[in-house]
């Protein structure tokens, strides 16, 4: 990572540099109460020194996921005097690609160079029973799907959509996209789509550079997200295992093989926490950083408690030390 790509300043979507917040809904509470801690603790993300903010799909009330995070972006959006926000990851084989595109870009058009888009396959059933769509349809519909929105978010290939106004603002301006990838088939595949690429939180570092190491030889050049759990101060442990009882609920055996106990990196000291946050950076030759704090049972007033504490007392020390390779 080039020292002069940290900046103290908000960056571009998905950046080099760029350190990023993702924003889980608090399930405690009522519908309107959770998007107003969603739009709450956003603004308070970027006013704390966040560069931007993600949210993810799932359906069904899943703990700690949304059905529609690229509505809750606009949301965040209009909530935040500046910094991006992206849904990441959507559920593509859910919709259909160019409505996608379409909504994505007229977004960006409300709010120019502030939205992002990232994308997964999917793996949890209710999804697809739910939108009653065949589950074993999953893989095409994403290899054919990715290539495709990230052609549309740069204003090519547009086909019976030439005339929309939105999508012709992106051959100057492209919208970058995301695709979630836990295997050197999936980086592959998306460096040949022409995305960048969005690695599971709770893998070992070694994992995680073996796949920035095959995506880049595919000839990938998009941002490498590295996500970190991480904690200031007393963790609340019992709330990190609940989410890692709900991650294993989901994730194949393949995936489980590679991760770190419980995926957390917590520490009293924020100088020491902003040293291992900022090696697992480094190790993995990752471009920028999203961190997650939120788990079940971590109550609204103590999430807004610990986003403002890494933003004043880590992001600062963070940003330094990469500034240093």
């Amino acid at each position: 990572m080039a020292a002069a790509s940290i900046v103290n300043e908000p960056s571009a979507v998905f950046a080099d540099g760029s350190i990023s917040l993702r924003i889980y809904p608090h399930n405690e509470l009522d519908a309107i109460e959770i998007v107003d801690q969603l739009c709450a603790q956003a603004a308070l993300a970027i006013d704390s020194g966040f560069d931007g903010v993600m949210t993810a799909e799932h359906h069904g009330g899943f703990a700690g996921y949304l059905p529609n995070p690229l509505q809750t972006a606009g949301f965040q959006l209009a909530a935040m005097d500046h910094g991006w926000a992206a849904p990441c990851p959507l559920l593509l084989p859910l919709r259909p690609v160019a409505m996608l595109a379409e909504e994505v870009a007229w977004l960006d058009a409300r709010f120019p160079g502030r939205v992002g888009v990232g994308v997964a396959p999917g793996s949890l059933a209710l999804d697809f029973e739910a939108m009653n769509i065949d589950q074993s349809l999953m893989m095409p519909l994403f290899r054919e799907g990715l290539p495709r929105l990230t052609a549309m978010l740069a204003g090519r290939d547009l086909g019976p959509l030439e005339g929309d106004r939105a999508l012709r603002l992106l051959a100057d301006r492209p919208i970058p996209v995301i695709s979630a990838a836990m295997s050197p088939a999936a980086v592959r595949r998306a460096a040949q789509a022409g995305a960048g690429v969005l690695f599971d939180g709770g893998t070992v570092i070694t994992r995680v550079r073996e796949l920035t190491e095959a995506y880049t030889g595919a000839g990938g050049t998009g941002p490498r997200i590295l996500i970190r759990r991480a904690w200031l101060g007393a963790p609340p442990r019992q709330a990190f295992e609940d989410q890692f009882d709900v991650y294993r609920s989901y994730s194949t055996d393949a995936a489980l093989a590679h991760w770190r106990d419980n995926g957390w990196i917590c520490d009293d000291d924020p100088s020491r926490l902003a040293e291992s946050i900022a090696g697992a950076v480094v190790d993995a030759d990752a471009t920028c950083l999203n961190l997650r704090i939120h788990a079940p049972g971590i109550a609204a007033d103590v999430a807004r408690a610990q986003i403002a504490a890494l933003g004043a007392e880590v992001l600062p020390l963070l940003r330094a030390r990469l500034a240093g390779i």
